[in-house]
């Protein structure tokens, strides 16, 4: 690791800051530059077309500020920006912002090309940066910021001829690597032959065009460009942050304490390198926290879908708000606590979303539950009695948990991923149909409190045994003593009951029951769980009663 060959970037010394102590409220001024700084990066490019759609997109999101290209610099960009203006298919109280350099010619073809549209973000851009003045472009300060007045006075020259609506943009390109105090005198000097109003304010869009040190750096820079504007309420402080620490969405957020009213990004931050802002991730970083973020990004899957297919690029899994495996959990714990959290909050009927692991409602931005939890060998007891819940209603009791996930977990060591289809095929097998060789018929119920039994429930059980019905008569203080008393009158099953929970598993006049118990044999203290399900209550008993039977003496016909 050659870590010597590179130094520390410069840290601004700013002991004033304020940002630290603030709270984003509010949403800033949004603006997509995916059709222009998402597009330039992609290996297969849009075409026209694909731009539109994308557009389309754009505008059903609700962005009112959007980069449609480099009109300059290519007869496709050209040629878009002609088509959106001809079919009129820009929407009134939407901006178009069209990025230029600071060239007479580039200048006048974008001219050319914005004619016709009613608003219009002209954006001009040169690099100010310590290692561009000297490494590429060889000028002074002096000479640098020569560029970006003139290129501001053509800018104004030109509007003198433009019918629409034009906003001056100016970026002082590698703000990060430019000294802010240069940043700042460059700006006011755009600022003065531009001669902003608080009506038609100037755009300072200051890029972390390579992202070079921590975030909180970038909010000094910030912040202290804020503070030290002149004419502040003329000026719309706009952000770009790009991705090359991995850092775009902290150095956004921080920027907006730090007093950013604007921000430039990509959907799923695509981008130069690693990448822009991800627009979407700081838009539902904000819902998660209570806040409008003013983007219409309830349907993540539509978003997904034009993104994938007009990029060629796939969202990764991960993606915090849009990758697949986001709502899903493989871990034990993390299963059994959004089981319960779930469970607390319908229990509560909670006006707040808390759900542990799950910051956010995942119906919310119109995914399903159905992927909510997996199960996979790292899953425990508590993902597994989740999936029954939550797909068949079998709301098991916590003693049964451990005994269905250890199988679950042995099949899952074989196969890898067990979907809910599977779990429910190992609980019906292991519980519900353990059916042999006692298998349970009919039963009269009848009750006898008012004779001079000591019982108060007589039961008439008929069953088969390894294929032979049998009939017997049990007695009781309820059914389900009852027929433990006829069982072991004709078959010699001595056990206790230890445990006996019910539930409806569905509502309505036509809802079937689900009944567990758990028995132990009397002599040798041996135990086994049974289930049993019926649209009558007694019935469901009864089964779960045999079920536990089978399973407790005969084990080997339950394989």
């Amino acid at each position: 690791m050659n870590y010597q060959r590179y130094k520390r970037v410069p840290v601004l010394h700013y002991p004033e800051r304020q940002w630290p102590d603030k709270e984003i409220k509010k949403a800033p001024i949004w603006c997509s530059v995916d059709l222009r700084d998402g597009n330039q990066a992609l290996i297969d490019p849009m075409v026209v077309e694909e731009k539109i759609e994308y557009f389309n997109l754009l505008l059903k999101l609700g962005f009112k500020e959007i980069e449609i290209g480099f009109p300059s610099a290519s007869q496709l960009e050209y040629d878009f920006l002609r088509t959106l203006a001809e079919r009129d298919l820009i929407p009134d109280d939407v901006k178009v912002q069209v990025l230029c350099q600071c060239r007479k010619h580039l200048i006048d073809r974008t001219f050319e090309a914005i004619q016709g549209i009613k608003n219009v973000i002209f954006h001009i851009y040169n690099s100010t940066s310590v290692l561009q003045r000297d490494v590429v472009f060889h000028m002074n300060k002096e000479e640098i910021k020569q560029i970006a007045i003139e290129g501001t006075q053509m800018v104004k020259e030109g509007a003198k001829h433009f019918d629409g609506n034009l906003w001056l943009e100016y970026s002082p390109e590698s703000f990060t690597g430019t000294e802010v105090e240069y940043a700042l005198e460059v700006c006011e000097a755009v600022k003065e032959v531009w001669q902003p109003t608080k009506e038609r304010p100037i755009i300072f869009n200051l890029p972390a065009t390579v992202e070079m040190t921590t975030p909180n750096v970038y909010a000094d820079q910030i912040e202290w460009m804020s503070t030290h504007f002149t004419d502040r309420d003329k000026i719309i402080l706009s952000v770009h942050p790009h991705n090359d620490r991995g850092c775009g969405v902290a150095a956004t957020e921080l920027a907006l304490l730090a007093g950013a009213d604007r921000v430039e990004g990509t959907l799923f931050g695509n981008g130069e390198r690693t990448g822009n802002v991800d627009i979407l991730n700081v838009a539902y970083n904000m819902f998660s926290q209570g806040i409008d973020p003013r983007l219409n990004i309830e349907n993540v899957n539509e978003i997904i879908d034009v993104y994938e297919r007009c990029n060629k690029m796939d969202v990764d899994p991960r993606h915090p708000y849009a990758g697949k495996l986001v709502f899903t959990a493989f871990s034990g714990s993390h299963q059994d606590a959004i089981s319960k959290g779930m469970k607390a909050m319908k229990d509560r009927n909670a006006q707040y979303w808390e759900v542990p692991y799950l910051p956010i409602d995942p119906a919310d931005v119109g995914r399903e539950y159905e992927p909510l939890v997996r199960i996979n060998s790292q899953s425990g007891k508590g993902g597994v009695a989740f999936v029954l819940d939550q797909y068949y209603g079998f709301k098991l009791p916590k003693e049964m948990h451990k005994e269905l996930a250890d199988r679950v977990q042995i099949m899952s060591e074989r196969y890898g991923e067990i979907t809910p289809e599977q779990i429910m095929n190992i609980f019906r097998k292991m519980y519900i149909n353990a059916k042999e060789p006692l298998h349970f018929r009919r039963a009269r119920i009848e009750d006898i409190s008012d004779t001079q039994s000591e019982f108060d429930t007589k039961v008439l059980l008929t069953y088969t045994d390894h294929g032979e019905e049998k009939t017997v008569e049990g007695y009781g203080n309820g059914p389900i003593d009852a027929v433990k008393d006829g069982l072991f009158r004709q078959a010699g099953f001595r056990t206790r009951l230890l445990m006996y929970h019910e539930h409806a598993l569905t509502k309505g006049s036509d809802s079937q029951a689900a009944s567990y118990i758990a028995l132990e044999d009397a002599a040798d203290g041996r135990m086994a769980y049974g289930v049993g399900i019926s649209s009558n209550i007694n019935r469901s008993s009864f089964r779960a009663i045999f079920s536990a039977l089978n399973r407790l003496y005969y084990p080997e016909m339950q394989k």
